[in-house]
């Protein structure tokens, strides 16, 4: 039976809470004060949204297996434990070092309230602030780990095949503890000094940069930038795997040995995506809220379909050959080049991301082979610049209505007639975070390099990271040969 009146129905519906929860509201209890339902109406909004943030970080968790497979699939059979053992530990290391002192760099405030536009003043450990009676964002924080986890994976592709196990363990502890979360403040806090977020003074005047603020939904710069220009350096500091350049200077390939396990990381990526960006959004109770998740997966769709349709057709062009792991590439790059853009462009927008991502992944990765640089998953043009484009784009195809509706601000792209203000502070942030990531993340890798610790021997790459270090190999040749 239904206590409630189709007004008080309508009412509910109007709040963003669908059929089903309406439903339970209206026969579960009995005609009362209007409070009674008002507070009804809330509890259900508070727990809609917590459960939509925490299955979105189960998403985000789980490209965490999309990542492990795509490595794989990537390097030579000879590396695979190795570098599936770094993906797993990018999660328990990134863990450890973002519940003690990630979070806290990111979101922690002071017995005010407050922190300063660099970085976070508490939270640390998730303890409770001076200001408050204990730690409650349970979901924020798992939400945020696991896109730290996401950022701190990103590298394991780009120092593939020869770097030192403990030099990798530090510099995902590193990255996930302090450099990351130090982007995350600057970009996504209410007190950051790039946030689009940040709170007005105690006289209601605008204290954003620009009056704007740096514009990145889902992390095309804080997460992706961050772990490909970290990836850049590493790539840069560690050196070439043994024989991939040879005497003039010309790459000698040395293809990943299972292009299953590729396809089916990009599948699991892509899907995870679909908590990534959308996510991103913390809330999907309300109309506005509803419309920037809805907008933001129809974006990511149609920029990762763009990206590997055009990077099938770049790579027949050039080569006449129906390349598989370019596909998969493109894919990829589209879905980065979106994240930043994915709720205040238009889908037709989020195509023309797509198509430019794949030129940019296949651009850059040509200049990394011209440098003799060796990134074995073209991480860096996957990520960190592919994250460029993501980020710059905004400032041009983001358009008026939609910035109002998911940021509640005035400033839009410059295609659309903008002001050129968030274009600007697009850029600084571009600058800053390739500034930031690269000097600190520089440092760290020279730091353990000058001390012997940051690539493997001549001999254990030659006989595997398997062997030498892990103790066998991912595929059991011997068992294997018995049965047949």
């Amino acid at each position: 039976m239904s206590w409630c009146s189709d007004t008080d129905k309508a009412s509910l519906l109007a709040s963003g809470i669908n059929e089903a929860a309406a439903a339970v509201l209206c026969s579960n209890h009995g005609a009362g004060p209007e409070r009674r339902m008002a507070l009804d109406v809330s509890e259900v909004g508070a727990s809609v949204d917590a459960s939509f943030m925490l299955f979105s970080a189960y998403l985000v968790f789980f490209m965490q297996a999309g990542f492990a497979m795509l490595c794989a699939g990537s390097v030579r059979s000879k590396n695979v434990m190795n570098i599936l053992i770094k993906n797993i530990l990018d999660a328990c290391v990134g863990a450890i070092a973002f519940y003690l002192f990630g979070y806290g760099v990111a979101y922690g405030k002071d017995k005010d309230g407050k922190a300063n536009a660099f970085i976070g003043e508490g939270s640390f450990a998730l303890g409770k602030g001076d200001h408050d009676v204990g730690f409650r964002d349970w979901n924020s924080f798992l939400f945020q780990w696991a896109f730290s986890a996401a950022a701190a994976t990103i590298v394991s592709g780009s120092v593939a095949e020869r770097t030192a196990f403990q030099a990798y363990l530090g510099y995902s502890f590193f990255l996930t503890a302090f450099v990351y979360p130090t982007v995350v403040h600057w970009v996504w806090d209410t007190d950051g000094w790039l946030s689009a977020f940040k709170k007005n003074d105690a006289d209601g005047n605008n204290k954003k940069l620009l009056k704007v603020g740096m514009i990145d939904f889902a992390g095309s710069g804080v997460v992706h930038m961050v772990g490909g220009f970290a990836g850049l350096m590493g790539a840069v500091i560690v050196g070439p795997r043994t024989g991939r350049f040879g005497a003039d200077g010309r790459p000698i390939a040395m293809p990943g040995h299972n292009a299953s396990l590729v396809v089916l990381g990009t599948f699991v990526l892509w899907v995870g995506w679909y908590g990534f960006n959308p996510g991103s959004m913390l809330a999907i109770v309300g109309a506005d809220s509803v419309a920037v998740v809805g907008r933001s997966a129809v974006c990511t769709t149609m920029a990762a379909a763009a990206g590997g349709l055009t990077a099938m057709f770049i790579n027949y062009f050039l080569y006449h050959v129906w390349d598989l792991i370019a596909v998969c590439n493109g894919v990829l790059a589209g879905l980065v080049s979106i994240t930043a853009g994915c709720s205040v462009v238009e889908p037709y927008a989020a195509i023309l991301a797509g198509i430019g991502g794949a030129f940019v992944i296949w651009g850059s990765g040509k200049l990394l082979l011209k440098l003799r640089i060796d990134d074995p998953l073209e991480a860096f043009p996957m990520h960190g610049m592919c994250g460029v484009w993501g980020v710059l784009f905004v400032g041009f195809f983001a358009t008026e209505g939609n910035v109002k509706q998911a940021y509640s601000l005035e400033e839009y792209g410059v295609f659309y007639g903008g002001s050129g203000n968030l274009l600007a502070c697009q850029i600084t942030g571009v600058v800053v975070i390739i500034a930031w990531t690269c000097t600190l993340l520089g440092l760290f890798f020279s730091a353990f390099r000058a001390i012997g610790m940051l690539r493997t021997s001549a001999e254990e790459e030659a006989a595997g990271l398997d062997s030498s270090k892990h103790g066998g190999s991912a595929y059991n040749m011997e068992v294997m040969s018995a049965k047949n």
